[in-house]
């Protein structure tokens, strides 16, 4: 093991043990109730079983469900799954596969058996996890990989760092040109751009409701402070049009405090209000949907999307491929980094300021609905997993990192 490794872990445990205290106290938070216990205490998240297999790493819920068709066209590997996020591992609950969350980077070298292969999707670049399925002898393979613009610039002042990780991947395949660039900037090789890898999910509904008569507006995936800009443009709108505003948070943890931001403005401006959980009815003006896995139901009775996640500034926006399948008209922030190459494939985006929402609820009587023309083939990538999964790594290619 090299110097550097060396003080790397000794760096990540001293993290550890100070961010100790913070870690029981998250734990008890619904957002993390399983995922810190299983990823930082290992409680109910055993190492994998000893049959070799392909090891897919993921973060959180898009990514997980990015893996559906790929997954599909494996056909009977066998899978193994690991993830960071509760709604990650929950989506991943639908494979057949082992399912684990990844432990904190200080536990790996002894949760880590060796695998045939590796596959990381999109960002996570967690030295450990690298540095020791190197060693193992695990191949590894970077997939749907990207690095935002607006993170290009950090991650060129640890270039060497990066390059210690990237230097022991197999292939990178590159969301987009411009990601490619980027990696090459931290000294990767052998990259390949094949697209976003979302553009192959299967976007569908798996209920039916009746379209309300009024026009349907939906806010989907919302993040705290978006609704209420959201709702201040929907009194205004309302003023021209008769509509439904649908709410659906981001995160099932503030369901709650969504509802008391809605009560205040249904009060103060004389309109019905309804939990969808309650009801599952969209009779009201404004309808707070707080149940989970029903946006996409929602999208298809929709008229209009407002996207969340990029009207703030620390966030990165939300897929844009589900609301413009269902041919929502779909207004979102400026604020869509990590995003970008999905919204790059989806046409007649009006993206505004959140002061600008009103406006732009308003020119939408005058756009087409959003649609995806691009697709995506996976068969170059399926056909790069099984020839990693089978061959063996020759000799002499392991350097101390």
């Amino acid at each position: 093991m090299s110097p550097f490794t060396v003080l790397y872990y000794f760096l990540s445990v001293t993290l550890y043990l100070v961010a100790l205290p913070l870690l029981i106290y998250l734990s008890f938070k619904p957002k993390y109730k399983q995922s810190i216990p299983a990823r930082f205490f290992l409680l109910g998240n055993p190492r994998f079983s000893n049959k070799e297999s392909i090891w897919f790493h993921v973060c959180s819920l898009g990514e997980a469900r990015a893996l559906k068709p790929l997954l599909e066209l494996l056909g009977k590997q066998d899978i193994k799954i690991t993830t960071i996020t509760q709604t990650g591992h929950e989506e991943a609950k639908k494979y057949n596969a082992e399912l684990r969350y990844l432990p904190y980077e200080m536990f790996l070298p002894f949760w880590m058996r060796k695998e045939k292969l590796i596959v990381v999707l999109e960002a996570e670049f967690w030295y450990l996890l690298f540095r020791i399925a190197f060693a193992r002898g695990t191949k590894i393979i970077l997939l749907n990989a990207r690095i935002s613009e607006k993170s290009a610039k950090k991650y060129l002042q640890f270039a060497w760092f990066y390059e210690k990780i990237l230097s022991r991947v197999e292939i990178i395949f590159a969301q987009s040109e411009a990601d490619k660039n980027r990696f090459l900037a931290l000294g990767a090789r052998n990259i390949e751009v094949v697209g976003n890898i979302k553009l192959a999910a299967k976007i569908e509904k798996n209920k039916e409701y009746a379209k309300p008569q009024e026009e349907c507006i939906v806010a989907g995936s919302t993040h705290e402070g978006e609704e209420e800009s959201i709702l201040k443009a929907y009194i205004e709108y309302r003023k021209m049009k008769d509509a439904k505003l649908i709410v659906v948070p981001r995160h099932p943890e503030r369901f709650e405090s969504v509802y008391s931001l809605l009560q205040k403005y249904a009060t103060n401006n004389s309109l019905t209000l309804s939990r969808f959980s309650q009801t599952q009815a969209l009779e009201t003006d404004i309808i707070l949907v707080d149940t989970m896995g029903e946006l996409n139901n929602i999208y298809a009775i929709s008229d209009i999307a407002i996207l969340g996640g990029a009207f703030n500034e620390n966030v990165g926006g939300h897929n844009p491929l589900e609301p413009a399948h269902f041919g929502c008209k779909i207004i979102t922030g400026k604020h869509f980094f990590h995003q970008k190459e999905l919204f790059k494939y989806v046409h007649h985006v009006q993206y505004v300021e959140p002061n600008e929402i009103v406006k732009a609820l308003a020119e939408c009587k005058n756009l087409p609905s959003s649609m995806v023309e691009e697709k995506i083939d996976l068969n170059r990538v399926v056909e790069m997993i099984l020839e990693s999964s089978k061959g063996k790594k020759k000799n002499g290619t392991r350097k101390s990192i």
